[in-house]
């Protein structure tokens, strides 16, 4: 597995090891002991979520607030995504700063985010399904996000405006500026 060190310390782009041939490909899209050693700090992760989206969903920007924050390891198993992060630990040197990249069925990198990170992606593709890891549960009282298109974060999704499309939630998010933060 090849490891890509992103602008934002901790926040890391995975790239596995993919054996193709004339019958598809294999590749291992985790394992704890090989990650751990590559990075040098452990995860458990405890819970495994799917979604599936139409071009031009933007879901996000979300995260949990501690004690139920969550780090995440996110894959793409068909279609394409923008997946953006952004740092929300209130004494980190790029607090308010995000990192993106796109994700694939077909490049097959994953994105690991520590706690502390607002998560969200925006599907560029027709269709794109959607897997990620926790390691802590689902808390709903734990629950928090940021809009999406926050001027003081500015974030490219990588479509036009027009074309996005969120959930009613997602549209009632607050500006960073007055996000309940307590990273």
């Amino acid at each position: 597995m090849n490891l890509i060190k992103t602008k934002i310390e901790d926040l890391l782009i995975l790239e596995p090891r993919v054996f193709d041939d004339g019958r598809g490909y294999f590749f291992e899209s985790y394992n704890k002991k090989k990650l751990e050693d590559l990075i040098g700090k452990e995860y458990n992760f405890v819970q495994d979520n799917e979604s599936k989206s139409s071009y031009g969903v933007i879901r996000g920007l979300h995260y949990q607030l501690a004690p139920y924050s969550q780090a995440k390891l996110v894959r793409i198993l068909e279609g394409r995504v923008y997946d953006v992060a952004v740092d929300l630990r209130k004494n980190s040197p790029t607090f308010g700063e995000w990192v993106g990249v796109e994700i694939s069925g077909e490049n097959k990198k994953q994105f690991l985010i520590p706690k502390g990170f607002a998560h969200g992606f925006s599907v560029l593709s027709e269709t794109a399904v959607f897997a990620y890891k926790c390691d802590e549960y689902y808390y709903p009282e734990a629950e928090a996000g940021i809009i999406y298109n926050d001027p003081s974060i500015g974030i490219d999704w990588k479509i036009p405006e027009e074309d996005a499309k969120l959930s009613e939630k997602d549209k009632l998010l607050p500006e960073l500026k007055n996000a309940k933060i307590n990273f």
